[in-house]
């Protein structure tokens, strides 16, 4: 089984266990979506798709697993780190990479590395995607446009 299976399947665990089914509805799209969004972003950015793909898998874990989005970013890296170590399918590096890149997807307003920045606009390009008739949000605004402008898109005012 190869890596991005393993992290589905502990993935699908906690998404699994949430009662709500409407809840566990938009956990399955979001992170399986961010996920999706990661690659192509990687894809087009010369970053690494598989390890782009895990971080867009897990970087809101903590939220789905515990239903609190308090501080997720920075409690979801830990709990990602737990995770991928407990694998022992990654190297201490790649981890590194991925929770870097979850543990500052929340701070959109700040640039981090390029590998971070795939995980950001990634989890604003979910966003802006999911429903084409809802507003974009006014902190993802800037993101997206750039996005649109980098993927070539014209039509969605932001």
């Amino acid at each position: 089984m190869n890596r991005i299976e393993k992290v589905r399947e502990a993935v699908d665990a906690v998404l699994l266990n949430i009662a709500d089914a409407g809840e566990r509805r938009c956990g399955y799209m979001h992170l399986y979506g961010v996920s999706q969004a990661c690659v192509l972003i990687a894809l087009k950015r010369n970053e690494n798709a598989e390890l782009a793909a895990v971080a867009g898998r897990l970087h809101d874990i903590y939220t789905y697993a515990t239903m609190d989005p308090r501080d997720h970013a920075h409690k979801g890296s830990a709990m990602a780190r737990d995770l991928l170590n407990s694998m022992k399918c990654f190297e201490a590096g790649e981890i590194d990479v991925i929770c870097s890149a979850i543990y500052h997807h929340s701070s959109k307003e700040i640039s981090h590395t390029s590998f971070d920045e795939v995980l950001k606009d990634a989890d604003v390009m979910q966003h802006c995607l999911y429903n084409p008739l809802f507003d974009v949000m006014e902190h993802e605004t800037e993101r997206f446009g750039k996005l649109k402008e980098e993927f070539g898109l014209t039509g969605r005012e932001t």
